[in-house]
């Protein structure tokens, strides 16, 4: 003879057997990443020999008391900086060396480490795209280097005049790169980067 309870542990079990259905794998998700309207403004460095245009929501962090105690002025790091997005965990970080013909800093030295610190992300880029920019009226040329998959740094470039100055800049962010949850970002990223180097300008 069936108890109360056991009436009660009998219903439970049903119930919770006519409510099961197979399990199915969920898409991955992301955390939604909201981006607001910007502009553009100057750098107002005017010891700086380069000026360009970066997005509002970004800071300038000069570096200068870091560097400028400890290097001597002619190497050039005490023109070094970072193009800041707080809000993205994003920082485009620039470095400078004037050209010297008659010492390791000559033309051929600089763009030569500059590319192999590129590719230095090979063997975790799916491919990297290269173009070349130039801007004869500005004394500007350089390459830009998209590095797609999951790299460190998706975005780099070197600016130079061919005689004087030499600019390299990498993107990187404070976080586990993925290029999937990144998307969007680097979206950003590449647009404002792309306007850093058109309005690029040695002073």
């Amino acid at each position: 003879m069936l108890t109360k309870k056991s009436y009660i542990l009998f219903f439970v079990a049903c119930t919770l057997l006519s409510c099961s259905r197979p399990s199915q794998p969920l898409p991955y998700g992301y955390y939604r990443i909201d981006i607001p309207d910007y502009g553009y403004h100057s750098t107002s460095l005017p010891s700086y020999p380069y000026r360009f245009e970066f997005a509002d929501i970004a800071v300038i962090d000069t570096r200068v008391d870091n560097a400028a105690a400890v290097v001597k002025p002619d190497e050039g790091e005490q023109f070094w900086l970072d193009v800041v997005y707080p809000t993205l965990n994003a920082r485009i970080h620039c470095s400078y060396k004037p050209i010297n013909p008659r010492s390791m800093t000559n033309l051929g030295h600089l763009t030569d480490e500059s590319i192999r610190m590129v590719f230095d992300h090979a063997i975790k880029a799916d491919a990297i795209p290269e173009q070349g920019y130039t801007n004869p009226e500005a004394r500007v040329y350089g390459v830009y280097y998209d590095l797609e998959g999951n790299t460190a740094s998706p975005v780099q470039f070197f600016l130079t005049d061919s005689t004087r100055h030499f600019f390299r800049a990498a993107l990187y962010y404070k976080c586990i790169p993925n290029a999937d949850s990144l998307a969007p970002v680097n979206e950003v990223m590449r647009r404002d980067i792309h306007h850093l180097i058109e309005s690029f300008r040695w002073q």
